[in-house]
């Protein structure tokens, strides 16, 4: 007869797990380089994995050959878009650089000299310019070094290859691997693993295809109506609002500063208005838009998942910066939706409560008139027929 396995003690489970913990934490010190484009492989193959699974299914042919399939799509779309738009875009973006700078001198000028008020005398200038120092003093920790490491991620094509390599082998054998994951979990606690991920799969995937959707959306609308009211740059300012759509909150505010500006300086190519009407007419359609935008384009497309309050998106996307970089920005929403699920999940356990309460569902509207008649008219038809 076989002696009983013994179990490990408390005390040792502990152990065990404050030196894995110390392992951990020192790989991702030791290997930190990776991380971020390790990261870029997963996003990029939770975006590709819904078209390899279409592939898969309409042609019915391997996994393999469909995550191939598709990253050969993406090639060529990567390679052709860039030859029709990034000319036009290049020259555009080059001039409203050009602008800007040309529109803060003429504000300078505009500020320079000196003011009495109430008897004391104002440095407009001094007053000017320390603001504009005070501004990059606290936009370059955040952006400068992050912006050289992604051009030197996205130069390096060492990195390139390796963001690709990974990520399609994740698509490939991304089922594989998920169900790896999920055998891991023991089982009592299985049920719970594929509610939390399912969750925060709903949330990855609506903040990311939403949000490619909404740009594009977005980058769009504002091209179009550009070119309609005569907005300098209008491709150029187009792009840029599609960007910022993936700064939740602080977007729109960056924007219509950057618009109004080239409006109230510039003007419009064609429309006969003062350029501080033509300002005023920017602002109004951007403060239309913005409700347009909160009230229709994100709910129908993006969704209420990822809806958080503007405070907490614009604490994440100053830490997911002072974090990771660029990176950090871009992911900061839909990494706090999910500490958020995984926070009420940690809670209730904590409490003894439900960490996954039963929804009430809504209370049902009352019966159409010709329905009930329908259904009624239905019935004794078929109480007669029988």
């Amino acid at each position: 007869m076989q002696a009983p396995r013994g179990h490990w003690s408390s005390r040792t489970k502990l152990t065990v797990v404050l030196l894995l913990l110390g392992l951990a934490c020192y790989l991702l010190y030791r290997f930190n380089e990776v991380i971020q484009p390790f990261i870029l492989a997963i996003i990029l193959a939770y975006l590709l994995s819904p078209l390899a699974s279409w592939f898969q299914e309409r042609l019915r042919i391997r996994r393999a050959l469909a995550a191939l399939l598709t990253y050969l799509v993406i090639l060529v779309i990567v390679v052709t878009i860039p030859l029709v738009i990034i000319p036009p875009l290049t020259a555009q973006s080059t001039g409203l650089n050009l602008d800007i700078q040309r529109l803060l001198g003429e504000a300078e000028n505009l500020l320079g000299g000196h003011y009495v008020v109430a008897g004391r005398i104002i440095d407009a200038e001094a007053i000017f310019r320390q603001i504009v120092g005070s501004i990059q003093g606290l936009l370059e920790p955040v952006f400068g070094q992050t912006v050289g490491v992604a051009l030197e991620i996205i130069s390096s094509l060492v990195w390139v290859i390796f963001i690709v390599i990974v990520s399609f082998y994740l698509v490939k054998d991304g089922q594989a691997l998920r169900q790896w994951l999920e055998e891991l979990v023991p089982p009592a606690y299985q049920q719970d693993y594929i509610r939390l991920r399912s969750e925060i799969n709903l949330i990855w995937g609506a903040f990311f295809r939403g949000q490619i959707t909404l740009a594009l959306v977005v980058a769009t609308i504002f091209t179009i109506v550009g070119w309609v009211i005569g907005m300098p740059f209008a491709l150029a300012m187009g792009a840029l609002a599609g960007l910022l759509e993936f700064l939740p909150s602080i977007g729109h505010g960056i924007w219509l500063v950057i618009a109004s500006l080239i409006a109230l300086f510039a003007g419009s190519t064609w429309l006969p208005i003062p350029n501080w009407v033509f300002t005023l007419l920017v602002i109004g359609l951007h403060l239309f838009y913005q409700q347009f935008d909160l009230n229709y384009l994100i709910p129908r497309i993006i969704g209420r998942r990822v809806h958080l309050h503007p405070l907490v998106i614009i604490l994440g996307i100053v830490a997911g910066a002072l974090l990771a970089g660029v990176l950090g920005i871009l992911i900061a929403a839909p990494t706090i939706a999910s500490t958020r699920v995984l926070g009420r999940y940690v809670y209730a356990n904590l409490f003894d409560q439900d960490p996954f309460p039963t929804t009430i569902a809504p209370p049902m509207p009352p019966p159409n008139p010709r329905w009930w008649r329908k259904t009624s008219t239905g019935q004794q038809n078929t109480s007669q027929g029988s």
